[in-house]
């Protein structure tokens, strides 16, 4: 009775599930956040390019 007792009041397991839902919603917005910059940067070194490629054939 006393191991249910005590197993009832544990609470380790649900600490953990907390930490990792906590690392799972920062890995979400960082790969969100990574996602936008990528294709921003996309958009300015193809921009880049195109400038590059018009001037040198002048």
């Amino acid at each position: 009775m006393k191991t249910l007792v005590r197993f009832a009041k544990c609470e380790s397991g649900a600490t953990a599930i907390e930490y990792g839902l906590i690392a799972a919603l920062i890995s979400v917005a960082i790969i969100t956040i990574l996602t936008s910059v990528g294709d921003s940067l996309n958009t300015t070194f193809t921009r880049v390019n195109d400038e590059l490629t018009t001037a040198n054939s002048k």
